[in-house]
């Protein structure tokens, strides 16, 4: 067991926007490191803690949450790519069951956020971590079995397709953990990698698994490599949450603020919101491969050498790289400010893909798509940033509440968990209303529409609830 001190502790609040820190005052506290890698006395808002060694830590350990939570995204989002190579491999199914695979592994992802934002209090950041990457080999374990059978039955299909869920709730339980290793004034930033960085699992599965099912097929396509290409991935995450990853003691679970997180009004709007950014990122990477083939299946896949390269992957490769950049501004601008440009870009973005259908201009078609989810991410970025503020403000006076107070902290957890969960289904909805609208109308362009009211709508929600009370009273959200 080994210790260090850190002088001080903090008699205020964090302030809604960012500041220099104020001095501190008071006996000295001590971070000591406890078998199993626990953590006592953690308080990354002490500032003498995070310079002697806590920003390291901290950096660890966002570290292997984001790889770990990047695989996560890689298994969730690997039915999104297979599906368009089904009919090739020998599968016959419907286009309702291809966007039931397609949105299935987003409905159960999106269930098992709740239950994995409680498992870090529970269990430790570290322990949970290392269970949520080992169940990841069980969807692509069994994805590579099923899909080397053509005749293998659609509900087994599609129970194998709701495994996936598993990768969608990792990011869950990695986001509440991280919340926990940075300051007030850094969680935009360190929330916003997290979580861009888990994103970027789902550009990287849909960029390398048309590459990898081609070239090391003979003719045709080799689906099962799919799902066997991740394995040692998944191990190495496993090895690495063990033995660099940290719990911390005061992560604790407290049902007692996460009843309160519930019943708070603002958790509930928040999640609304959280459904239109993320919601959108998460189901258009999901039917943007099969968006693609049918609007224009001659750039479904472009063939290089004997590789098939699918352009699919640029909106979630953007989308995810914009996120850090939304919670970045945010912690300049105010996250209720960049939400609001973000759903106004999203609406005008779907409008011009609306106009461009008809055309049947793919470069334009793909450019009004990579706007959107720009905006979607920048968004996600945003709405993140707006939780620990907003729930800052709904607890105890500034004057009252020490930096670092781990009631808040716990609050603030949980309503990023619960958030988290909501949001993810519109992983869900997203597929099933395009599905909806091509089965119905035989076209996309209804579903189109919706969500440009959607996004109008959650638009003049943001700026109602919290921009306009937050240009009144001088703070930012």
């Amino acid at each position: 067991m080994t210790a260090t001190s850190n002088p001080g502790t903090s008699q205020h609040s964090a302030p809604l926007t960012a500041a220099p820190e104020r001095p501190r005052i008071g006996p000295p506290a001590t971070l000591t490191i406890l078998r199993g890698r626990w953590l006592e006395g953690w308080n990354p808002e002490d500032p003498h803690q995070w310079a002697t060694g806590g920003k390291t830590i901290a950096a660890r350990n966002l570290r292997w949450s984001i790889f770990t939570e990047f695989l996560g995204f890689v298994v969730w989002q690997l039915w999104s790519v297979v599906v368009v190579a089904l009919p090739e491999a020998g599968f016959r199914y419907t286009d309702g069951q291809i966007f039931w695979l397609i949105s299935m592994p987003s409905l159960v992802g999106a269930t098992l956020r709740l239950p994995y934002t409680f498992m870090v209090p529970k269990f430790g950041g570290r322990a949970w971590t290392v269970v949520s990457a080992a169940l990841l080999l069980i969807p692509t374990v069994a994805l590579a079995i099923a899909v080397a059978h053509p005749e293998t039955p659609f509900p087994v299909m599609l129970l194998i397709a709701a495994l996936a869920g598993f990768g969608g709730g990792n990011f869950a339980s990695s986001m509440a953990n991280i919340s926990y290793f940075y300051p007030q004034r850094m969680k935009g930033w360190a929330l916003g990698l997290n979580a861009a960085g888990g994103n970027l699992g789902a550009a990287v599965a849909q960029f390398l698994v048309p590459i990898l099912i081609t070239v090391t097929a003979a003719g045709a396509v080799d689906l099962p490599i799919a799902g066997w290409f991740w394995i040692p991935f998944i191990a190495i995450a496993i090895v690495g949450a063990t033995t660099r990853m940290n719990s911390l003691r005061g992560a604790k679970a407290d049902f007692r603020a996460s009843l309160a997180v519930v019943k708070e009004p603002h958790l509930w709007v928040l999640a609304v919101l959280y459904i239109g950014t993320f919601g959108s990122f998460i189901g258009f990477s999901a039917v943007f491969p099969k968006l693609i083939a049918d609007e224009f299946p001659q750039f479904a896949a472009l063939h290089v050498g004997g590789a098939a390269v699918s352009l699919a992957f640029l909106g979630a490769l953007v989308g995810s790289l914009a996120r850090p950049w939304g919670g970045r501004l945010a912690d300049r601008m105010g996250g209720a400010a960049v939400a609001s440009a973000s759903f106004l870009v999203m609406a005008i973005a779907t409008v011009c893909v609306i106009l461009t259908l008809p055309i049947g201009g793919f470069a334009t078609f793909l450019a009004c798509f990579i706007v959107l989810f720009i905006a979607s991410g920048v968004g996600n970025g945003a709405v993140y940033r707006m939780i620990p503020t907003v729930f800052a403000a709904r607890g105890r006076p500034e004057a009252a509440r020490p930096l670092g107070d781990v009631s808040a902290l716990r609050m603030t957890a949980a309503a990023i968990g619960i958030i988290a969960a909501v949001g993810a289904y519109g992983g869900f909805l997203v597929p099933q209303l395009l599905g909806a609208s091509k089965t119905g109308f035989g076209d996309y362009t209804h579903a189109l529409w919706w969500f440009v009211a959607g996004y109008a709508v959650l638009l003049v929600v943001t700026v109602a609830v919290y921009l306009v009370p937050a240009a009144r009273s001088g703070r930012r959200v």
